[in-house]
């Protein structure tokens, strides 16, 4: 009997803790290249932002993703299509924070987030509740996986490189 409400205590345990995950969308076609003068607003991603995207897929695969979120750019789409293909999940869009922020605490599951430089901090802020990220990211910063977990009422903060290192 003890046993039984080990694994029950143990359970509960963790269906209360969850994860949301945020990075910004992978590298994209310089903006001298041809292609991205034709498409200056929404760039695709370049080679390197398409092998990011699959290190990605690799990285978040086992981390029991139910619920992707994106801008409706197709930097950001891109980088979450391949986790979205395996996973069997549709990317969902966003465009308002606050909103996709209220969401997000709303919802139960792991969660994947693919911003821009100049939004991820302010998600990450509002997700953890306090400054963690001081400032936007900087124009060559694509290898930060941002982490925060929630168990209960604690929220913790972590910040991971993935892939190949950033160009600096």
């Amino acid at each position: 009997m003890k046993n039984l409400i080990f694994i029950f205590i143990c359970l509960y345990c963790l269906s209360c803790t969850r994860s949301v995950y945020v990075v910004r969308h992978a590298e994209k076609i310089a903006s001298s290249d041809s292609l991205a003068k034709m498409m200056a607003n929404d760039p695709p991603l370049s080679e390197a932002g398409k092998v990011r995207a699959l290190v990605l897929k690799q990285e978040l695969n086992n981390k029991h993703i139910s619920h992707i979120y994106s801008t409706n750019t197709a930097r950001t789409m891109s980088t979450a299509e391949p986790l979205s293909e395996v996973k069997k999940i549709k990317i969902e869009l966003y465009g308002n924070i606050d909103s996709l922020v209220y969401l997000i605490q709303s919802t139960k599951g792991n969660v994947l987030i693919v911003g821009h430089s100049n939004t991820v901090d302010d998600i990450v802020n509002k997700l953890c509740g306090e400054k963690k990220i001081a400032a936007d990211l900087t124009d060559s910063e694509y290898d930060n996986l941002f982490v925060i977990k929630y168990r209960g009422k604690k929220i913790r903060f972590t910040q991971h490189k993935y892939g190949y290192p950033s160009n600096p």
